[in-house]
Formats: structure tokens, C-alpha cells, sequence
């Protein structure tokens, strides 16, 4: 129950408004994103396939599920009016600002330290005059055009922007929740547009837009998975055999559109395809992909995209220092360090930053101080009764 006011000024218990589906195939799916990412930036090492190659697309995977999940999450409370902007804004700030503060800052202490016992960092790793825009979130917005300390933050800068921006995509999506069909395909129109669009008009891929357009590149993204979320919740897949054949169908389809080099739009596309096929699994009640150890590694996978550059230039530089491994040609078995050791890594980051700040934020909120001055009014209140 919550406490509130009543029109009269009475106070008034309400019914605290049920939690949505916990949809745990989907937590899953963000650690393999997260592990294709850091795959692409360490697969020199291994010498894997081009799907490999194509990793950089786990970010748009993110962008994608975030749509989805904030949809999931706040669309109803926004289309009845019991949406908290504030609230939203301070919970999203949770989830991600402390460990981006705190990678922000151990890059800083990781170079000094380096340049203390005489070993080259790189020109490029702290850039003091994006650090302005490191600290607001806004250098995916262009206005840190020399990038620099924690380069992977710079996708937490765009999701900060789909964050603010949040009422925007709600609105479109509440009008159209009676019209999935209709969301998804003026969604994937929007996929298509700006991908091809932008390439033909500033000479890259969009999906390749990290300090400059990284804000733009979150949108059509965005756009997909409230549109995914729309048709998934007006007409899921009704039974765990069929979502387990399309998701399984949405995944050979994405490996093979990698592999052979396909758009990466048509990539984005099939994202949806795939998170519509795990929301349906869990829908449809079944247990794959909801094991304790997956779900654990989908709750790391924040930290293990934010902390494996640092991990990265910790290993190698040390690689380089003690076995005078040079640039570029880490033997096979660091590489597998390099790889997997990023895990264990995000794991600490996560036990000891992330879950701790971020529960002592939302305590300490926005949500804090209203329900503190809600208890003061009703104490007012019955004083005055009194």
C-alpha cells in the first residue's frame, strides 16, 4: 500500500500498482550483447569469424532492449498519468551514473599511475576538455568531439538522451498501443531511413557513430523496441515451442547476417525479431534462459561495458611490461585472459559500485523526499484534526 492524499486533503492509502513481468530471458541476453562487444575490441587475439567483426552492433542490441524494457516498465503508468518524470529521470541516473563516474575516474588514476612508473598511456586517453561533458552524460551529443578517458561511456551518453527524451517516444507509442502492427512498421521505416540516410549523407555508418552522432544513433533504435514491445504485449507468441523456433530463427539470422556481411540495418531489424521471441518465451512460462547463473551474468553486464577498457589497458600494458608482448599480438592464452578475465572483473565493480550506489540513490531520492514531505502533510493534517 502507499500513502497519499486524498482530494479532500484527507490522507488516504492507494494500492501500490503491480510490478510488470519480470522477463528474465531478456536480462540474459544483455551479457551475450555486452560479451559481443567486448569480442569485437579484443578478437585479434582469437581470430574468430567476421561475426566477430561485428560486434560493435551489441550496442545497438542495448539500444534496442532499452526501448523495450523502459517501455515495458513505464508505458502504462505513462499513458494513465502516473508517470514521474523526476522519479524516472533519478532511477535511470541510478542504474548508470555511479559506474560511469567511477571508470571515469579510475581511467584518470590508471594513466597517472602508468605515466608514474614510466609506461605510455596514450596521448588520447585523458582529454581534460571533454571532461565537462564526460561528467554531464552529454558526449555522445558532439560537444566532446576529442572523446577520450572511458571511450564506451559514450553510449551511456546516448541512452542518457533517450532518457530525456522518454516522454517523446511514450507519447507516439501510447497513441499507436492499439496498432502494433503499424508501430513496427513505421519503426522499421525509421531504422531503414536513418541508417541508409545517414551514410549516404555523411560518408559512415550510423551504427559506427560513437562521440559525434551517438545520440542520433540511439533513436531509430530506441523507436524499434517500444514498437517491439507494442506488438509483444497486444499479441505475443502463445506457446514456448513456437517462441523458442522464432527466437532461435531471429539468432541464425543475425549470426548469418554478420557473418556474410549484411546491412546492419537489416542487423537492428532482426534484433526485434529476437527480443520478441525471449519476451515471448517468458510469457509463455518457460524456463530457458531464466537460470539463477544467467540471469546473475545479465545483472554484470553493465559493468563488464564499462570496465573492460580499463581491464583492457591494465592486461596488456602489463603483458607488454613483463613479457614484452608488443601491441596487436597478444599470444592466445592472455588473449583468453583478456576475454574472460573482464568477467570477474565486472563482478567486483558490480558487487562493490553499482548495486550499492544505485540502491542508496533510489533510497535517498526523489522518491525519498516526496514520501518524506507526504509524511509531514499527513502529520500537519492530524495535528490539525487534533
Amino acid at each position: 500500500m502507499n500513502l497519499g492524499i486524498a482530494a479532500n486533503g484527507r490522507p488516504i492509502l492507494t494500492a501500490r500498482p503491480s510490478m510488470p513481468q519480470n522477463l528474465k530471458p531478456l536480462t540474459a541476453l544483455r551479457f551475450f550483447a555486452a560479451m559481443w562487444v567486448v569480442g569485437f575490441h579484443f578478437w585479434p587475439g582469437f581470430g574468430l569469424p567476421n561475426v566477430v567483426g561485428k560486434g560493435y552492433l551489441g550496442v545497438d542490441l542495448f539500444f534496442v532492449l532499452s526501448g523495450f524494457i523502459l517501455s515495458h516498465v513505464y508505458l502504462r503508468s505513462f499513458g494513465e498519468q502516473r508517470f514521474s518524470y523526476p522519479e524516472f529521470l533519478w532511477a535511470r541516473l541510478a542504474r548508470v551514473y555511479p559506474v560511469h563516474l567511477v571508470t571515469l575516474v579510475g581511467m584518470g588514476a590508471l594513466v597517472a599511475a602508468a605515466m608514474l612508473v614510466g609506461i605510455e598511456a596514450g596521448d588520447k586517453a585523458i582529454v581534460w576538455s571533454s571532461l565537462p561533458a564526460q561528467l554531464t552524460l552529454t558526449q555522445a551529443w558532439g560537444l566532446s568531439p576529442l572523446g577520450g578517458w572511458n571511450h564506451p561511456a559514450w553510449s551511456i551518453s546516448a541512452e542518457w538522451f533517450a532518457y530525456l527524451t522518454f516522454p517523446a517516444f511514450a507519447w507516439v507509442a501510447w497513441r499507436l498501443r492499439g496498432r502494433p502492427l503499424l508501430a513496427l512498421g513505421l519503426a522499421l521505416a525509421l531504422v531503414a531511413a536513418l541508417e541508409i540516410g545517414f551514410e549516404q549523407l555523411a560518408g559512415q555508418r550510423l551504427t559506427q557513430a560513437t562521440i559525434a552522432w551517438g545520440a542520433l544513433r540511439i533513436v531509430p533504435c530506441f523507436a524499434l523496441g517500444c514498437a517491439v514491445y507494442l506488438l509483444w504485449s497486444a499479441r505475443p507468441i502463445g506457446t514456448a515451442r513456437a517462441a523458442l523456433t522464432a527466437s532461435a530463427t531471429a539468432l541464425a539470422a543475425i549470426i548469418a547476417a554478420a557473418q556474410f556481411g549484411a546491412p546492419d540495418w537489416l542487423s537492428i531489424m532482426l534484433f526485434g525479431a529476437l527480443i520478441f521471441g525471449l519476451a515471448s518465451l517468458a510469457s509463455a512460462g518457460s524456463s530457458f534462459l531464466t537460470a539463477p547463473l544467467w540471469v546473475y551474468l545479465g545483472e554484470v553486464s553493465f559493468a563488464i561495458y564499462m570496465v573492460f577498457i580499463p581491464w583492457q589497458l591494465v592486461l596488456e600494458k602489463a603483458a607488454h611490461r613483463v613479457f614484452g608482448v608488443a601491441q596487436g599480438e597478444m599470444p592466445l592464452a592472455l588473449a583468453q585472459v583478456e576475454f574472460f578475465g573482464v568477467i570477474p572483473a565486472a563482478m567486483v565493480i558490480h558487487h562493490l559500485v553499482e548495486r550499492p550506489a544505485r540502491e542508496a540513490m533510489r533510497r535517498h531520492g526523489v522518491p525519498f523526499l516526496r514520501q518524506r514531505l507526504l509524511k509531514a502533510r499527513v502529520t500537519q493534517l492530524a495535528a490539525a484534526g487534533n
